[in-house]
């Protein structure tokens, strides 16, 4: 019986290899798009996958912008995968009905919970409205700028000072991690945890926070009956994506209860310079719906959107600026004319470079509810999954010109010397249509405190033959970090 076995596998295994062999030989001329029999286009997949951003761009481009991607059979991992700017204006845009996260999506995102990044229809509408009444008042406005700024001269500049008179080198990425998870916290539950400061400590929280977000990323990579077996399991990145959800679950939780509390101890009255939470709960008191797990996947949302996002546009903004000293000259000109940040033209433009570059999400995804067809003729079957491509969209010739690899702060300025308005489905960064980010505005005033303050104090520079690298994960963070040395400016 044992031997039958050994023939019948030996068979299939010869059989497969044969297929390959064939399949390759009369169909696969170009190896990235190489459709295998049974395995689909998994095996180029994962052989590019420590460059998978890049490769998706080389595929797309060899496509017309637009492709499919074939999983092996009966895994679901089919997706459509798309940077064409029509055809994105398409879906989220003109026929934004129809194309949704989905719940496909939303298994994926469990992390997440309910929250703005992860609903559809009404409930999207009212996170947004909410959210949206929030973020446009002019005092929050204020209220983010005081944090940000006391947290630039009470602890960044320090610790910059503190390195330089060192001579060590440190992790730029790091910095900008901490320095951001300090003001999310700040801004989103009014206390401070204090990640930033010169022994560099290990908050629990942060590093859960880091770890729920690259797990996220893997189940992109494998079969959903894979993942979800290891979940049931509890075996492998699952358990470790379980346990970091537990441990950023309780700070949040822990959170939630101090601010109940305290809301009870000053029967609800509003206090000058309240946080989001609060606001929140005296915004939605009352409502059934407004209970612990409404606020806590709220607030994981607000982190996701404030935090992460803002440590990617900043490394790469401070990599790409270390190898352009022209543009580093540029801005140091604009900054000793001390400028408002409204009026930083020139810095606004090597943010914007450095966003079209390096998005800090590199993907969108989508589900389609109906059977549409989009500008570039591609048929969208019911439930599709599709893929929106945000990296290969800001290296595409088509919506950049030749150019479209450089980094260029001066495409972003007009003749007049203004900011060039791009649409947003060519210029994706902050996402398109009705689901545009609600806090772009507040994202450029604190990209442009940091990097000016930084920059007019400092001269960065990226330590020789330190590896840059995008980390795989749902957030365009650098692999190695940024190692820096810190050289004050006389």
């Amino acid at each position: 019986m044992m031997l039958v076995c050994a023939q019948v596998v030996a068979a299939l295994v010869g059989l497969i290899l044969f297929l390959f062999y064939y399949h390759q030989r009369r169909c696969c001329r170009d190896p990235l798009l190489t459709n295998w029999p049974v395995l689909g286009m998994l095996p180029p997949l994962l052989t590019n996958l420590w460059q998978i951003h890049d490769y998706i761009t080389q595929a797309l481009q060899r496509q017309a912008g637009t492709g499919s991607f074939m999983g092996p059979w009966f895994t679901g991992m089919n997706y459509l995968i798309t940077c064409d700017p029509m055809d994105v204006h398409h879906m989220m845009s003109k026929n934004f009905v129809n194309y949704v996260k989905g719940p496909e999506f939303r298994e994926i995102f469990e992390a997440f919970g309910d929250g703005i990044f992860t609903v559809d229809s009404d409930t999207w509408k009212y996170h947004r409205a909410l959210l949206h009444s929030l973020f446009k008042n002019k005092s929050f406005e204020k209220f983010l700028e005081k944090i940000v700024r006391n947290k630039v001269e009470s602890c960044l500049l320090p610790l910059l000072d503190h390195v330089e008179r060192e001579g060590i080198e440190v992790d730029f990425q790091d910095v900008f991690n901490r320095f951001n998870f300090d003001t999310i916290c700040s801004t989103v539950l009014g206390s401070d945890p204090k990640c930033l400061a010169l022994d560099f400590p290990e908050i629990a929280s942060e590093r859960a926070f880091n770890e729920a977000e690259e797990f996220i990323f893997y189940r992109h990579t494998v079969p959903q009956s894979f993942w979800k077996l290891q979940r049931w399991l509890e075996i492998g990145p699952e358990k470790k994506m379980a346990k970091a959800c537990e441990v950023f679950d309780w700070f949040l939780h822990e959170s939630i209860k101090s601010k109940r509390e305290e809301l009870s101890k000053n029967n609800g009255k509003e206090k000058e310079n309240d946080d989001l939470l609060t606001c929140l709960m005296r915004e939605e008191e009352g409502k059934d719906h407004v209970d612990d797990k409404f606020l806590r996947d709220t607030a994981f949302n607000l982190f996701v959107a404030g935090r992460d996002t803002l440590t990617s546009a900043l490394a790469w903004f401070f990599w790409l600026v270390s190898r352009h000293p022209s543009v580093e000259a540029k801005i140091l000109e604009e900054i000793k004319e001390e400028k408002e940040a409204k009026c930083q033209v020139y810095l606004h433009g090597a943010l914007c470079e450095a966003l079209r570059l390096y998005p800090p999400i590199p993907f969108e995804r989508k589900q389609a509810i109906k059977a549409d067809i989009l500008p570039s003729g591609h048929e969208v079957d019911p439930r599709t999954a599709i893929l929106l491509s945000l990296y290969a969209m800001g290296r595409s010739e088509e919506i950049w010109g030749k150019d479209c690899l450089e980094f260029k702060p001066e495409r972003w300025i007009s003749e007049r010397g203004g900011i060039v308005h791009v649409p947003s489905y060519k210029f994706i960064s902050f996402n398109a249509g009705p689901r545009t980010c609600l806090g772009k505005d507040l994202s450029f005033i604190q990209m442009k405190i940091m990097t000016t303050a930084i920059l007019k104090n400092y001269h960065i520079q990226v330590v020789e033959e330190h590896p840059i690298s995008p980390t795989l994960s749902i957030v365009l963070l650098m692999k190695y970090g940024l190692k820096v040395r810190v050289t004050k400016r006389e």
